[in-house]
């Protein structure tokens, strides 16, 4: 048994498919002597693919963000055609007779030991370059020797297995059988945690070395409730897990009749279910959730897995089909919120910061690059108004200032003149802000004035508060949404947007866990956006519990000076309340 943190509750049982950090297979078979030519065609072929493709995008960054973020697809040209980069790799195909995919990830290998043993940042930076560069000529090797190693000849149900889930991992996995995941690296919040929980997925994170614990074809048992796996157990532990897993699977089949109900309390006050989304399937299954509309579409996932960059037409498009799939065509898109633990290659990413989530990242990166952030601002507006006036949502996120808010409505006046010297016909948005640094939730009452609309960005408020950084198993103790501080400030800022009359959401991960709906209900709060898959657990709660009982748990709460205190409390309350949802509880 390995313990880990825990990201996505329930209980799965399967068949390990351990990823690597380029999707190549180490271990192939030998080439034969005829097969050594066409080995080195593919090589080239593929080479001359990812040139072309990072001048094409070389291009395209330059005139829609600006020459110096484009450098960085020069220096990956220059690393592609590099002498001592290509010559090992030919040298391996033809004297070692491995496969190419097998070379660049032999040679990514040395590159790796080489540079880590050296601290300069200058040089870590250049690792960087060249892992992209082999992930990038490693797809393109892959579609054309249709590799033997491949999520497609895995049979499930499987249970993947990674250091780190970044997105474009995410888009292969959605083609898999896929009932469990574990990662090395990763937090409540990180992007792996987001993925399970918005499948309903059971996942648990923080389990050090675990890639090279597991191998593909493993059975492993990830116990999301607790935050631990089970490596390769005997047969009484499976079948114990077996009968957890049924109810599991019961239980979420029961809460799923309760789609087309209304989501109302006990004594009949009526609650706002959203979703958290990040692709027109997840608008797709928010509907299939019975969630009312889309609470947070996070932007960034269109650029992160997206060949180049956006344009206006592909972003407009897509924000479209977001709002077409959504329950209501109800959404709130949030713009582009890249920095901490999202970067592309074209933005932010000539120096390496020290502390990534507190720099330079959000609307901080989108007020250093105007141009490219009004096109987005463009995209969403044209999309909102091919819909009933008001539907549409244009939220902003990690504002920390006035100043800020007054620079963004005039980014916004700014691209509605735009459009309309175009002749393109525009309704009027809704505005708004996140709330997620301590400077804004403190100053709430100075802003809440300026916007029409506020949503509690609790992932990242949560850590800013507690000092903790969230992808930091270390510190992992500390980014806990139900610390006495946290609960504080999240009265407070409920508590001024009620009082304004001003429309509030939290669409932090805490709204989709029982024990923290349960305060912030009783905190106020009408409004709640989640991972899909937990709009059904919720509806179920909030059905038997009334206001007055919710507040007079809050009002227990706010006494408790420990985190420790204020979970065992609503441990308890939330099973006598629901004792059905048990299971779905993670620590």
């Amino acid at each position: 048994m390995k313990r880990g943190i825990a990201v996505s509750p329930g209980v799965a049982i399967g068949t390990a498919y351990v990823i690597h950090e380029i999707f190549v297979n180490p271990d192939r078979k030998s080439l034969a002597d005829s097969e050594v030519t066409a080995e080195l065609a593919n090589y080239e072929t593929s080479r001359d693919k990812a040139g072309a493709e990072l001048r094409a995008l070389e291009r395209k960054v330059a005139a829609q963000v600006g020459p110096e973020e484009a450098a960085i697809f020069a220096v990956h040209r220059a690393i592609l055609r590099d002498s001592a980069f290509t010559s090992k790799i030919r040298t391996w195909v033809c004297e070692e007779r491995m496969s190419a995919a097998a070379a660049l990830s032999r040679l990514l290998d040395e590159y790796t030991v080489i540079l880590t043993k050296n601290k300069d940042a200058y040089l870590q930076e250049r690792l960087n370059d060249i892992r992209d560069v082999v992930m990038r000529l490693s797809r393109h090797l892959s579609d054309a020797l249709k590799p033997e190693f491949g999520p497609d000849l895995i049979k499930g149900p499987l249970i993947v297995i990674a250091n780190e889930l970044v997105p474009s991992q995410a888009v292969v996995l959605g083609e898999m059988e896929v009932h469990g995941i574990v990662t090395q690296r990763g937090s409540q919040t990180s992007h792996a945690a987001i993925v399970a929980r918005s499948r309903g997925i059971p996942a648990v994170s923080g389990i050090k070395g675990v890639v090279k614990k597991i191998k593909t074809g493993d059975t492993v048992i990830v116990d999301g409730r607790d935050g631990h796996i089970e490596i390769r157990p005997n047969s009484e532990t499976i079948t114990a897990y077996k009968k957890l897993v049924r109810e599991f699977v019961d239980l979420k089949d029961a809460l799923a009749t309760n789609r087309d109900h209304p989501a109302l309390t006990e004594d009949g006050t009526e609650i706002r279910l959203q979703a958290n989304i990040n692709s027109v399937a997840d608008a797709t299954a928010a509907g299939s959730m019975g969630a009312t509309g889309v609470g947070l579409y996070r932007t960034e996932y269109l650029y992160l897995t997206h060949s180049d960059v956006p344009d206006e037409d592909e972003q407009y498009e897509n924000y479209r089909q977001i709002v077409a799939a959504s329950p209501n065509h109800n959404v709130t898109i949030r713009t582009l919120d890249i920095g901490g633990d999202k970067t592309v290659a074209y933005l932010g990413s000539e120096h390496t910061e020290a502390n990534p989530f507190m720099g330079w990242r959000s609307i901080r990166l989108s007020f250093q690059h105007p141009e490219f952030f009004n096109t987005q601002i463009r995209a969403i507006i044209r999309a909102a108004s091919e819909f009933p006036e008001g539907t549409v949502r244009l939220m902003f996120p990690m504002v920390t200032t006035v100043e800020e808010i007054r620079r963004l409505r005039s980014m916004v006046r700014r691209a509605y003149k735009e459009l309309n010297a175009r002749g393109i016909k525009t309704k009027e948005v809704p505005i708004g802000m996140m709330v997620e640094v301590p400077a804004a939730a403190v100053s709430i009452h100075t802003m809440v004035d300026l916007v029409d609309f506020v949503s509690i960005g609790s992932n990242d408020l949560v850590q800013y508060l507690m000092a903790a950084d969230r992808d930091n198993p270390k510190v992992a103790h500390l980014c806990q949404p139900l610390a006495p501080p946290v609960l504080i400030v999240l009265k407070m800022v409920i508590e001024a947007c009620n009082d304004a009359n001003v429309p509030v959401t939290v669409c932090g991960e805490m709204a989709g866990t029982p024990r923290a709906f349960v305060i912030l209900l009783g905190m106020g709060l009408r409004r709640f956006s989640m991972s899909p898959a937990f709009v059904p657990s919720i509806k179920r709660l909030a059905s038997v519990i009334s206001v007055d009982e919710a507040e007079q748990i809050v009002a227990s709460v706010m006494k408790f000076k420990t985190t420790a205190q204020v979970k065992k409390f609503l441990a308890r309350a939330i099973e006598q309340i629901a004792p059905d949802l048990k299971i779905l509880s993670s620590n």
